[in-house]
């Protein structure tokens, strides 16, 4: 059950943010002890800013950047940020409904630490961020195509790259995703095997 104190303060948080901002705000919802606020994807900086400076939120922690691919949506891409107020000791999530080539601005200049967090969400859903100064892929390999974590992403067919140590090189190979071809094996003990093991024929002496 929510905190009663937590739900009067986030309540009078998304109040707030709907009369200083009501061309950034779209709507609110309340759950988890957290606030989600739907916002307009080009007023995300204000929004943030305003978050950061004014004396009765104080959201000046970052903690997260990423992003939902809904790939049967026409907005495709919900792009999501994570916001702590230590001074508050609450937490709030903004979500902004982005079209697949829109391009949505930067907070690198707000928070620091957007920039990598950035730079992930380009690198895995293909997102761009207008203002970033070195907007490039930060988790997949040179000259990678694509964005894994796409719902159309293929999981076969791509190569990886590592270095081997034998022949002192780097070497590319086939992707394998060991744990689609696991073998289990069924007479372990702890799968509920039915043979006698060493020293349980005692058991019945």
């Amino acid at each position: 059950m929510l905190d009663l104190p937590n739900l009067d303060a986030l309540t009078e948080l998304a109040s707030l943010l709907e009369g200083r901002l009501p061309d950034a705000v779209i709507g609110h919802d309340i759950a988890f002890n957290e606030l989600t606020v739907a916002v307009a994807a080009d007023k995300i900086p204000q929004i943030v800013k305003f978050l950061r400076d004014d004396g009765a939120c104080r959201f000046t922690t970052l903690v997260d950047v990423t992003a939902v691919d809904w790939p049967g949506r026409e907005r495709r891409f919900d792009v999501v940020y994570h916001l702590l107020s230590m001074r508050q000791n609450l937490r709030v999530r903004l979500k902004a409904e982005v079209r697949e080539e829109e391009i949505i601005p930067s907070i690198h200049t707000i928070h620091v630490a957007a920039d990598w967090f950035e730079r992930e969400v380009y690198d895995m859903f293909g997102i761009m961020f207008s203002g970033h100064p070195d907007l490039r892929r930060l988790l997949t390999d040179y000259g990678f195509r694509g964005h894994p974590l796409r719902k159309d992403f293929p999981t076969t067919g791509y190569v990886e790259v590592r270095y081997d140590e034998e022949q002192k090189r780097v070497v590319y190979e086939p992707v394998t995703l060991t744990q689609d071809y696991r073998q289990f094996d069924f007479m372990s003990p702890w799968e509920g095997a039915e043979y006698i093991l060493p020293g349980d024929e005692k058991k019945g002496a």
